[in-house]
């Protein structure tokens, strides 16, 4: 049994519309994204996938010229307490191994952070799309 995730690293430029373009070839290719990630500089990001089809989405993404990384990543379905991410990173990094980055598959949950967020919830209100507060997420 392989315990390993196959993760997808997409290059792409710091500007309006680039995640869109490429969470839009995936979503016209009929991949589904399970989570991703995305890590940003002045001038270009990294855009970190896990996807239901791996080499379909590295085949519809390299069609469309973006230059794409795979990688094995390991996914942990986390204890749901407080200090359950701790436990578990404890154990790694006790050993010795460095977590490099870490970001979460939580379900359909995505946290956008943007430049004018009281325009983006303005935005956001009237459409099909629901948002989640902080009571939301509380488990108290």
């Amino acid at each position: 049994m392989n315990d390993f995730v196959r993760q997808l690293s997409v290059f792409i430029e710091n500007k309006v519309g680039r995640i869109a373009e490429v969470t839009g070839v995936l979503g016209d290719g009929g991949v589904n994204i399970r989570g991703f990630s995305v890590s940003d500089t002045a001038d270009y990001g990294i855009l970190h996938l896990v996807v239901d089809d791996p080499e379909r989405a590295l085949e519809l993404l390299r069609g469309a010229e973006f230059t794409v990384k795979e990688s094995d990543v390991i996914c942990i379905d986390l204890p749901d307490h407080p200090g359950g991410l701790a436990e578990v990173l404890r154990i790694v990094s006790s050993a010795g191994v460095n977590v490099v980055y870490v970001y979460s598959l939580i379900a359909t949950y995505v946290v956008l952070n943007v430049a004018d967020a009281d325009r983006a919830v303005r935005l956001l209100s009237d459409k099909p799309v629901r948002l989640v507060g902080q009571g939301e997420l509380s488990n108290r």
